[in-house]
C-alpha cells in the first residue's frame, strides 16, 4: 500500500506537465513514466534478502502448541525454509511463535 501511495504524487506531477494533451493520451503517458520508476522499487520489494521471510497471519486461530485463541502466525517462508505449500499449516499464538522463531533461528534459519 506504501509502495502504491508513493506513486500518486509523482504521477500527479506528470499529469500536470501533460495538461495541454488529451486526458488519456496524458494518463498512457504518466502510468508508462510511473512503471519506469517503480519497476525498480517493485524489483527490490519482491527480490530483496532484506524482506526475504514471508508470514502468514490470521485471527482467532487455536494455537498447535498451546491451545489458546488468538491471532496466529506461521512462517511461511525463508532461507532453506519453505512451508508455501503445506496441507496442514501450524498457527501459533505470538508467545508461541516467538519460541518457535527462536528455535528456528538456533537451528541456523535467518529470519
Amino acid at each position: 500500500m506504501c509502495r502504491w501511495q508513493l506513486s500518486t504524487p509523482s504521477l500527479a506531477l506528470i499529469l500536470i506537465w501533460l495538461s495541454s494533451l488529451n486526458e488519456w493520451v496524458a494518463t498512457a503517458i504518466a502510468n508508462f513514466i510511473g512503471g519506469l520508476i517503480f519497476f525498480w522499487v517493485d524489483r527490490f520489494i519482491f527480490t530483496s534478502k532484506i524482506l526475504e521471510s514471508q508470514w502468514e497471519v490470521k485471527e482467532n486461530i487455536q494455537c498447535s502448541d498451546c491451545g489458546k485463541i488468538a491471532r496466529g502466525y506461521r512462517l511461511v517462508k525463508t532461507n532453506n525454509y519453505d512451508k508455501s505449500d503445506d496441507k496442514a499449516p501450524k498457527f501459533r499464538c505470538e508467545e508461541c511463535s516467538q519460541k518457535k522463531t527462536e528455535e528456528l533461528r538456533e537451528k541456523g534459519l535467518k529470519i
